[in-house]
């Protein structure tokens, strides 16, 4: 049984590693916590996260709602274990609702198999990539631009999957190596294909890319609703790490 502080230390690395593999367009340090902001494209780039264990709360939600609403933004919250306790309550008597409770899933890379022949690795987003991605996933045509930049800004190394099936690509999604750590995001498989094995693939196709460069372990995050993914992903051998949900502030 792992102590409290391997716990700790495992949400901190974790954590540390997905800030870098999806940066956001602009970050402001504050007291223990990051401040991420990115044109409100994404919950993950336009969030306020704890950084260091039970960093104090006090001032926090006042900076972030003033700092925020200079780019006529929400204060959103992302509570992982890293935030205190009194953070989630002083957040839900001010009001916010709790959402999107999600999961941070980890395993070993150990034994991986070989990935599918249908399943490209490229170690560059292709315009096939960039745009295949954004139309599996409903991203707006006023963020795509946004969108691009921020995967064209990520420092580490860095996996972008393309599943193909008669000729077209179908599935999508990227893998960050950091630190012996690597990182599956954004898993993607255009409507009409889903539900046939090409989630498995793609994750397949990225593991197998990471261990390739060393990698000894993965980790990804899921909504904790995803039911079929959630499937997906313990058949492939993840864990529970750890939780996190955000609040948002009233009437959003």
């Amino acid at each position: 049984m792992s102590s409290p502080h391997a716990a700790t230390d495992l949400v901190r690395t974790l954590e540390e590693r997905a800030f870098n593999a999806w940066p956001a367009h602009q970050t402001v340090f504050h007291q223990g916590w990051v401040f991420r902001l990115s044109g409100g494209f994404t919950k993950r780039a336009n969030s306020v996260n704890a950084l260091e264990p039970g960093a104090p709360f006090g001032g926090v939600r006042e900076a972030a709602t003033a700092l925020y609403a200079r780019y006529g933004l929400p204060a959103v919250f992302r509570l992982s274990p890293l935030a205190p306790p009194e953070a989630d309550q002083a957040l839900a008597d001010a009001g916010y609702a709790h959402f999107d409770p999600s999961l941070v899933l980890h395993r070993p890379l150990a034994n991986v198999a070989r990935p599918d022949a249908n399943a490209v690795v490229m170690p560059m987003p292709s315009t096939t990539w960039l745009d295949g991605f954004a139309d599996a996933n409903g991203v707006a045509p006023h963020h795509r631009a946004l969108h691009h930049a921020m995967v064209q800004s990520i420092a580490q190394p860095t996996a972008f999957a393309v599943l193909q099936d008669q000729g077209h690509a179908v599935g999508f999604g990227l893998a960050v190596l950091e630190r012996g750590a690597v990182g599956l995001f954004d898993i993607a498989v255009a409507p009409g294909h889903r539900g046939s094995g090409r989630g498995r693939a793609l994750v397949g196709a990225l593991l197998h890319w990471g261990a390739q460069a060393g990698a000894s372990s993965a980790y990804l995050q899921v909504r904790a609703q995803n039911t079929p993914a959630l499937r997906l992903y313990e058949s492939l051998g993840f864990r529970v790490a750890y939780h996190y949900h955000y609040r948002v502030p009233p009437g959003r």
